[in-house]
This record gives C-alpha cells, sequence and structure tokens, in this order.
C-alpha cells in the first residue's frame, strides 16, 4: 500500500467514527482505557499492591506503551500534526502517557494517569451524541460571560478570609492551635464554605463569636455564585432561543430541541440549517 494511501487509511479510522473500523477502534480504545484506569486503581489499593505489584506494574507500561504507539500514529496521519497536538484531545492525549514515564523520577506519578479517563469522552464521537455536547457550550458561555462578576466575588472572598483569619490569629493564638495567620486563613477557608474539619477550634468567647459570624456569612456567600451563574445562563439560553426561527410565521424563541412551531405548527429547519453563534463557529 502506498504511504500516502496507508495515511490516509490511518485517518479514517483513527479520527473518522462513519466507518466499521472507525468505531470499532474507538470502541475498543474506550475498553482499553478502563482496563487502565482499573489496573491502577487495583495498585492503589495496599493489599492488592503488595501481592500483585509486578503483573500490575507490567500491564501499565503495556497499556502506556500501547497509548504511545496511538499518539505517535496520530501526529503521522493527521493532515495537521501541530494543531492536533494543540487541540483538546491532543493534549489529553499526551497526558496520558506522560505520568508513566515521569514515574521513573517521580514514582507517585504514575497515579496522574488517571486523566487518560478523559479520552473516554470519545464515546460522545462514537454513540453520535456531539450534538449535545453543544448544550455544555451554553454553560461555558454563561460562565465566560461572568468571569468579571466571578472574579469579583472570589476576590471579596479572599479578602473576608483574610481579615478574619488575621483576627482569629490575634485573639486565639498559637496557644489554641492558630500558629500562624496563614493557617489561621485556612481555618477561615473552611470555616466560610461550611466544611468545618474540626481540626482547629476556638476556644474564647470572642474567637467563637467570630467563628458563629463567619458561619453565618458562609451561607450568604454560598448563594452569590449560584445566582450570577444563572442569571447568565438563562440569559444565554433565552438568545439561543431566538436563534430558532420558523420559516412560516417567522416567529423565534423555540427550544433548540423543538421539532415544530410552538405558534402556527409548521415544521421548524433541521438542527443543521439552523443558526449558529460566531462563537460556536469558531470552535467546529
Amino acid at each position: 500500500m502506498p504511504r500516502a494511501s496507508l495515511r490516509h487509511y490511518l485517518f479514517i479510522v483513527i479520527f473518522g467514527t462513519h466507518t466499521k473500523a472507525g468505531r470499532w477502534f474507538d470502541l475498543c480504545l474506550i475498553a482499553t482505557i478502563l482496563a487502565s484506569e482499573i489496573v491502577l486503581i487495583l495498585d492503589s489499593i495496599p493489599s492488592v499492591h503488595a501481592q500483585w505489584a509486578p503483573q500490575l506494574k507490567f500491564l501499565e507500561y503495556f497499556f502506556t506503551g500501547l497509548f504511545t504507539i496511538e499518539y505517535l500514529i496520530r501526529l503521522y496521519c493527521s493532515p495537521k500534526p501541530w494543531a492536533y497536538a494543540k487541540s483538546f484531545y491532543g493534549i489529553i492525549d499526551l497526558l496520558a502517557i506522560l505520568p508513566t514515564y515521569l514515574a521513573f523520577f517521580f514514582p507517585d506519578a504514575t497515579y496522574m494517569g488517571m486523566i487518560r479517563l478523559l479520552r473516554v469522552m470519545r464515546i460522545f464521537r462514537v454513540l453520535k451524541l456531539v450534538r449535545y455536547l453543544k448544550d455544555s457550550n451554553i454553560l461555558l458561555r454563561s460562565l465566560l460571560m461572568a468571569k468579571r462578576k466571578i472574579f469579583i466575588f472570589f476576590s471579596t472572598v479572599a479578602i473576608l478570609v483574610t481579615v478574619f483569619g488575621s483576627m482569629i490569629y490575634v485573639i486565639e493564638g498559637p496557644v489554641n492551635g492558630f500558629t500562624s495567620i496563614p493557617q489561621s486563613i485556612y481555618w477561615a477557608i473552611v470555616t466560610i464554605t461550611t466544611v468545618g474539619y474540626g481540626d482547629l477550634v476556638p476556644q474564647t468567647p470572642i474567637g467563637q463569636a467570630i467563628a458563629a459570624l463567619t458561619m453565618l456569612l458562609g451561607y450568604s456567600i454560598l448563594a452569590v455564585p449560584t445566582g450570577i451563574i444563572t442569571a447568565e445562563l438563562s440569559q444565554e439560553m433565552n438568545a439561543h432561543r431566538q436563534l430558532v426561527r420558523c420559516l412560516n410565521c417567522t416567529k423565534s424563541g423555540h427550544d433548540t430541541d423543538a421539532l415544530h412551531c410552538k405558534h402556527c405548527g409548521s415544521e421548524l429547519p433541521s438542527p443543521e440549517l439552523r443558526v449558529i453563534p460566531p462563537n460556536e463557529k469558531e470552535n467546529q
């Protein structure tokens, strides 16, 4: 087989899902990824590691070797290797094999191989569920639209925990376990987020009063980011509905998965013919 034909065939099988070979390749890849994750999970169990360490290590090297070969083949057959390497899946594919090699220098790095579980997201392509991923774009755009408000919110929270941490350090001090301002800020973060580990507890009445105020403030703070994101999400969904326009009565405001116009009952344009926002076109 000529070299060009071989690269084209490998590209269709590895990057495509419209052929039977492509679908089987992705399904086998996903099964291999899940198997490698099971090996990592089992290796983290002390009793299993003590009895099966050599076998599990061999399997981990075997899976890493397969993923390394697959990654190199993807670079070989891709029409734009650098574009693939910089893409989301390209970065994840690379990160999936790096931990095992880093484990030669940092033994515990091998467990970072759990990141390869993100590669299972290819199941959306195999099962033809990519259209449902557009809904995640709505959430992503909502977060991006609210980034300034979220930044201001977290900045305010950072100031509050620093102030409360400094106050509790001055009031309680090293005698009651608050040995430094950073440790006191850690206590303030744990308290204001209502986690409450209990490893640091104020002993003085004033310290307990500050702790109570911090807890009450924490419940109020939790509602703020929820309201910000919900407002942006509602606005984004309304904007998306306006894109679905009936060709018969020219009215818009339909849900993105609607098949018929809610005003005249006519059939709506298929999803492929509907207007796509500019930022979604760029993502495609």
